[in-house]
């Protein structure tokens, strides 16, 4: 098979850097260039300095249509702006990582297929656009997702807390995201209110038996004292057994190769670096307690567009993601 011509867009950044780094091993990937506005000309490695002696690329500001795959790591709002500016030929699929077309939105008669493989695998397989989930929302959806499917969220409050790293702000410092104001610090933001919500719900509701009432999702996200990794917590009231969740559970993500129902000790390391989620149930009396753990700028950004395109190119999709965690 033909290597996948790959472009980047707003390659500069944590989620730019991270496929970079995992595409420079994808056996089937050449990477064509990688663009950005605000380092161009400089060496790839001078800037993701975790790539020096791995990568021998320079960032350049030419977009070039000779690739068969887009990837835009823009801010939000930066990739629509960009699809709109340039021409990207019709047979150059693109996967998108901002939260622009998230929602069902096209642009230039292009449709987004939302890229979470573990409930649209098969629409993901043949689609030209690729929408790729928010990391709070990958993690909370797949806490969800098998109960989503057997109807057991229907018109139930749900309450979600979950705790990020400061890479999930993106490269660009902030009051909130320098290391003397976050290490050793802890706070909420978007209480209830969080951008990834309209995502989720959208997943759900499609997932859930027709005409049920929606679940009530009370989410608070934190911001974590660490740099990568997100873990979600959520519980709802449920009066089936725990046998009987793990079983829905097991049976939900078994032909799912990257989601692993895991019932040991959990710790953010089992995950970073890598694109794997951990889900872990108990049951305390009538609570169902349920925990996700990613890594977010793997499985919920850079990992997750590369499981996305491998599917769209009819590979196996774990193809360059073997990717081993850091637990020491």
């Amino acid at each position: 098979m033909e290597k996948i011509r790959v472009g980047i867009i707003g390659a500069a950044g944590y989620t730019g850097g991270e496929l970079i780094r995992i595409l420079l091993h994808h056996p089937l990937v050449e990477i064509c260039f990688a663009m950005s506005s605000s380092q161009t000309g400089k060496a790839i490695s001078e800037v993701h300095t975790d790539l020096a002696g791995d990568c021998n690329l320079s960032f350049t500001d030419q977009l070039s249509p000779n690739i068969d795959v887009l990837f835009l790591c823009s801010g939000h709002g930066q990739s629509k702006a960009f699809l709109e500016q340039n021409h990207i030929p019709k047979g150059v699929r693109i996967i998108d990582l901002s939260q622009d077309f998230r929602l069902g939105e096209s642009l230039k008669s292009r449709k987004f297929v939302y890229g979470l493989p573990e409930a649209h695998r098969s629409s993901i397989k043949v689609a030209d656009n690729i929408a790729n989930p928010g990391c709070f929302a990958t993690a909370i959806q797949l806490a969800l997702l098998p109960l989503a499917s057997g109807g057991f969220l229907a018109g139930r409050d749900v309450h979600i807390s979950g705790i990020t790293g400061s890479t999930g702000a993106g490269v660009g410092l902030s009051s909130t995201s320098h290391f003397s104001w976050r290490a050793n610090n802890l706070s909420t933001y978007k209480t209830f209110n969080h951008q990834h919500l309209a995502e989720i719900k959208q997943t759900l509701s499609r997932l859930s038996p027709q005409e049920e009432p929606e679940a009530n999702l009370f989410f608070v996200p934190y911001r974590g004292p660490f740099t990568r990794g997100i873990w979600i917590t959520a519980y709802l009231r449920s009066t089936k057994s725990i046998e009987f969740h793990l079983e829905q559970y097991q049976a939900y993500f078994q032909n799912h190769p990257f989601t692993h129902l895991y019932q040991g000790e959990l710790n953010l390391k089992q995950v970073v670096n890598t694109n794997k989620a951990l889900v872990k149930l108990e049951k305390h009396g009538d609570q169902l307690l349920v925990y996700s753990i990613i890594d977010n700028l793997v499985k919920g950004a850079s990992g997750q567009a590369i499981q996305n395109m491998n599917l769209a190119f009819g590979l196996d999709e774990t193809t360059g993601l073997h990717l081993k965690s850091t637990v020491f």
